[in-house]
């Protein structure tokens, strides 16, 4: 064997001899912590098995919900399969689904008569009693007797201002049905209100409470 072999297999004897402690190493080590080297699962396969968990949490709302009952009724029930009935013409088509209109209505007027037989009649508001209005009662002057059995009274009111305060002064005058033709003229009179006894008379006189001097 010449010198230059020799050197090979010493350099090939130098570089095996680390890769079995370095195994030793490694297995000693994972047995140490009690756990099977031939157990533990590959990265890639870990990631996959959290994946299918991730996306059963995230259950994605039913569009439905949103819907009102009706729509959401109606949808359902176009889902669902279908069995063809048998061949009818239009007027068994028309006596069908008179029949089935008659039955509706019959439950319907069945709800509604155990609605009206369940319902308690409440005492509810007492009814207002009515008061006559009184009759309104007015004082003033006799400015004309002329008529007969009619005079005219002058009623003089006077009121503050609501906003400047003064006193402002008005009149008005109607006209009084007097029976006896007891008032004259410039007598302080009482009238009161009265059905319509004339044209422009709605008034009667109560009494004289002042003759004129």
């Amino acid at each position: 064997m010449t010198d230059d072999e020799t050197k090979k297999d010493e350099i090939q004897d130098e570089g095996a001899t680390p890769a079995g402690p370095v195994a030793d190493e490694g297995s000693s080590s994972s047995q140490a912590a009690g756990e099977d080297p031939s157990s533990a699962p590959p990265a890639g396969e870990a990631g996959s098995s959290d994946a299918p968990t991730a996306k059963a949490e995230e259950s994605e709302p039913d569009p439905l919900d949103d819907l009102p009952w009706k729509e959401r009724r109606r949808l359902l029930k176009s889902r669902e399969p279908h069995k063809a009935g048998p061949a009818q013409t239009v007027e068994e088509r028309a006596a069908a689904r008179e029949a089935r209109r008659k039955a509706k209505a019959a439950e319907r007027r069945k709800e509604r008569a155990a609605l009206k037989a369940s319902h308690e009649v409440g005492t509810g508001t007492p009814p207002a009693e009515r008061d006559a209005n009184a009759a309104k009662v007015r004082q003033g002057i006799v400015v004309s007797n002329k008529g007969d059995k009619s005079i005219t009274v002058r009623i003089d009111i006077a009121r503050r201002h609501p906003t400047y305060e003064k006193i402002v002064r008005r009149s008005r005058t109607l006209h009084a049905h007097d029976e006896r033709n007891e008032a004259g003229e410039g007598d302080v009179v009482r009238v009161v209100e009265t059905r319509p006894l004339s044209k422009t008379k709605r008034w009667r006189l109560v009494d004289v409470v002042e003759k004129a001097r």
